[in-house]
């Protein structure tokens, strides 16, 4: 079976979190630190690109599929999970731009609830309900915004003061918006499962 464009492109940007990894464990040497960043920040915004792409592909083209209903949220739980790692970790966060780990714990907390939901949801119903919601589509953007304004922090830093405080704003809105849209996935699901437990009792009942 030929892969459609759209899922073609996502796994590519699954592929292209190992450079970006790579790259990014060479950002705080001092040799070559400032220009293993910045490519890496390339990956990361062909990265960024290739996910409106797929998804234009997969809405407007009619190429949506169950592997590309799977691959496109895990490739971009994997690329903001390896960011949020890799800006926290000492050997390749950003020289005066490290990351605390409070925000990148709601951030990464929010997917691993995300997922034993899932899990849970498809143990009582059977199935896997994903429902895009403004909070989440709000918290991917922000993880964007976020990741590309740290990377070029110690450069903006030199032209714009406040770019230091504009990165801890970042850090932490990100954070809660992440934790706010978890509480919506949670609600979301609670109540897909109740639906799904009215709607087999009143199957049971009319079969009795």
């Amino acid at each position: 079976m030929r892969l459609s464009w759209a899922n073609q492109i996502t796994i590519l940007r699954i592929i292209l979190i190992i450079p970006f990894v790579l790259f990014m464990l060479e950002a705080n040497q001092a040799q070559f630190g400032f220009t293993a960043r910045y490519i890496a920040l390339g990956i990361f915004l062909v990265m960024a690109a290739s996910d409106a792409v797929d998804g234009y592909l997969a809405r407007v083209k009619k190429q949506v599929t169950r592997l590309g209903t799977f691959l496109d949220p895990l490739a971009d739980k994997l690329l903001i999970t390896a960011a949020c790692i890799l800006l926290t970790v000492k050997r390749s966060a950003v020289p005066g731009f490290q990351m605390p780990i409070e925000p990148v714990i709601l951030i990464l907390g929010k997917d691993v609830l995300l997922l034993l939901g899932f899990i849970t949801t498809y143990f009582i119903t059977g199935h896997v309900r994903i429902v895009p919601v403004w909070a989440g589509k709000l918290s991917t953007f922000l993880q964007i915004v976020m990741v590309v304004s740290t990377l070029v922090g110690p450069e903006v830093v030199q032209f714009v003061n406040l770019w230091t405080h504009w990165v801890w704003l970042c850090w932490w809105v990100t954070g809660g918006i992440a934790a706010l849209a978890t509480i919506v996935y949670i609600r979301y699901g609670l109540r897909y499962i109740e639906e799904f437990e009215q709607q087999s009792r009143q199957k049971n009942t009319t079969m009795r």
